[in-house]
Order: structure tokens, then sequence, then C-alpha cells
């Protein structure tokens, strides 16, 4: 069985990173509010995504940071499959070995029928280890499915329906790599 640090996690690179760390949304709101108003403006018409409860961290959905077992590579030749136009985009990786796995877990993400919100239950998480990452580090069938028939006018989320890696901490800028794809 692997190791954590076989595996490599990947977030989209901000464009004017500021202090040492990446912070979640709510340590956005004091730190940096500014910021703050333009992260929290992705969640417009997702309130209750943003409202949601992280079950196993015993925390809000704005108090963890989030990244993709999912290279985006994949993700981005299914959406340039379609023939959309998108240009080298950077994101930043990191060791999965450099994050406390008890301040952290592995979310299924689920499609919302009709764009119907649906709380999360405790079988959507897992347990942050190498058996678990093995099995979601690969972009599901269904997710590049969507992102081949993605409408040039849609807004372009990769990892909509990917697992999510949720991590109650903050992550030294230092411990961060970077891919362009």
């Amino acid at each position: 069985m692997p190791a954590l640090s076989e595996f490599t996690l990947y977030h989209r690179a901000v464009r004017d990173v500021r202090g040492d760390r990446l912070l979640p949304l709510s340590a956005l709101r004091d730190t940096y509010p500014d910021v703050y108003t333009r992260e929290a403006a992705k969640y417009a018409g997702r309130e209750e995504l943003a409202a949601e409860r992280v079950l196993p961290l015993g925390c809000g959905w704005g108090d963890v940071l989030f990244f993709s077992p999912v290279h985006p590579g994949p993700l981005l030749e299914a959406v340039r499959a379609s023939g959309r136009e998108v240009p080298p985009l950077r994101f930043w990786t990191l060791r999965a070995d450099a994050l406390n796995p008890a301040w952290a877990c592995v979310k299924r993400v689920r499609p919302w029928p009709d764009g119907r919100y649906i709380p999360p239950v405790p079988e959507d998480y897992g347990p942050y280890d190498a058996p678990t990452l093995a099995r979601v580090s690969k972009p599901p069938a269904a997710t590049l499915a969507r992102l081949r028939t993605l409408p040039t006018q849609a807004p372009l989320i990769l990892w909509s329906d990917v697992p999510h890696v949720l991590y109650r901490g903050t992550v030294p800028l230092s411990a961060l790599g970077e891919v362009r794809v």
C-alpha cells in the first residue's frame, strides 16, 4: 500500500497571495477583508454550501482549505476537447504528507439534482489516509464526461464533482510547488 508521501494534492493558485500561509475563508474575513469579499462571492447562489458543516472536523465549510487529490491535467484536457479555449492555468501542488491527518478528511461530492443542495451525511466523508487517496486520485468518468460537454458560457468549475480533501488548518506557502496545465 502506498504512503501519504506518494500522493500530491492540488489547489488553484491564487492571483494575489498575501502573507506567508494559505488561510481558510473564515480567517480571510478579519485578516484580508477585500480578499474575503472576492472569494466569498463564489458562493453566490450556493449559500447552503457556504453554511455547510464539515462533520468529521467539527467546523464550517469556510473553516477549511480545499485540495483536490486529482491532477488538473486530465480535467482541463476534457474541457479543451469540448472546443472551449482555456489558457494554461496555474495550480499549487502540495505533498499529501504535509497535512496533519487528524485535521483532514476526504469528502465525496455529490451532484445537486436540479440545482438543489443536498446536505452531507456521515457516509460522504472518509479518512485522510493513503488507501482513501489511492481510491480518489483518478478523475471520475462522469466528471470527464461533464467537462467534455461543458457549455461555453458555464463557469469553469473543474472539481465540483471530484472528491475533496478538506483541511482544518493553514498551509505555509513554502510547502507549495506549482504546475501549469
